[in-house]
């Protein structure tokens, strides 16, 4: 009788083991494990400021002392909507409140008056620049003030993210961390140790992983810095795939084990009456 007792005891603790193991894994959600108030300093990798694609759109708005003078160098739709802010539908597409130049696949926009401008792998204060010192070059307008905008950049969250989506660029140096801010942080079955960033690469698509455990991991990625058309992905961890099988019941779940445990010790317990 001893031996069956001994045995009830034992699936008791082997049970307890494997649900407290189980717990074990919250040390996979806190972020920046490696980092510590007031003693850890992080050397930020060089800032990626976005430049123009093909297929890009901007919004360029010449301004000066005189305003009839530079009407002619502003898309009609733009002039009349000076003052608004540049919004964009993304759940549609449409670009309200602001009419755009959409660079073509040789990187080139068709500029009033100065005809051809090549902006490929332009910043927005570069684009701004040129397009000024050529006004003031061909003694079209002596005092120009060159605003540039990008109008449909976006990047897209997907996987265990509370809000994904796809979301505008509103800044030239958007992070990885912006992005998952901007879709409502990870779930608490969001994988945390390896979050994918997917970047087209001229013909090829590139993956980067980044660990958000470790600061390190972080702050020295590639990927830190998101580009236009990057897709950030949150893979589900264990968890999570564990609840994705028939009644998350399998080998490697708690709820199997606390079954089975619970089923050999109604048999033991049988067994001694």
């Amino acid at each position: 009788m001893n031996r069956y007792v001994d045995l009830c005891l034992w699936l008791l603790v082997l049970t307890g083991c494997i649900v407290l193991s189980s717990c074990g894994s919250s040390k996979d959600v806190v972020y920046f494990q490696d980092l510590k108030p007031g003693r850890s300093e992080m050397v930020l990798p060089e800032a990626h400021v976005i430049t123009v694609r093909p297929e890009d759109k901007l919004s360029i708005i010449v301004n000066s002392r005189d305003p009839q003078l530079t009407d002619m160098f502003n898309l009609p739709y733009v002039t009349r909507q000076l003052g608004q802010s540049l919004r964009t539908d993304y759940s549609t597409g449409n670009n309200t409140g602001v009419s755009c130049y959409t660079v073509d696949s040789r990187g080139e926009i068709d500029f009033p008056v100065l005809g051809k401008i090549s902006v490929g792998g332009m910043t927005r204060e570069q684009i701004a620049s040129h397009i000024k010192s050529e006004l003031v070059a061909a003694n079209l307008v002596k005092d120009p003030v060159v605003t540039v905008e990008f109008v449909n950049l976006c990047i897209s969250v997907l996987g265990e993210v509370n809000d994904p989506g796809r979301f505008a660029i509103d800044r030239d140096r958007l992070t990885v961390l912006d992005a998952l801010s901007m879709a409502g942080d990870l779930t608490i079955y969001g994988n945390r140790t390896n979050v994918m960033v997917l970047r087209r690469e001229g013909d090829t698509q590139r993956v980067y992983g980044i660990d958000l455990t470790r600061g390190t991991d972080v702050y020295s990625s590639p990927a830190y810095y998101l580009q236009q058309d990057d897709v950030v992905y949150v893979e589900p961890n264990e968890v999570k795939a564990r609840q994705s099988t028939v009644n998350g019941n399998n080998v490697r779940s708690t709820s199997f084990w606390i079954s089975l445990a619970s089923l050999l010790t109604s048999v033991a317990i049988l067994i001694v009456n």
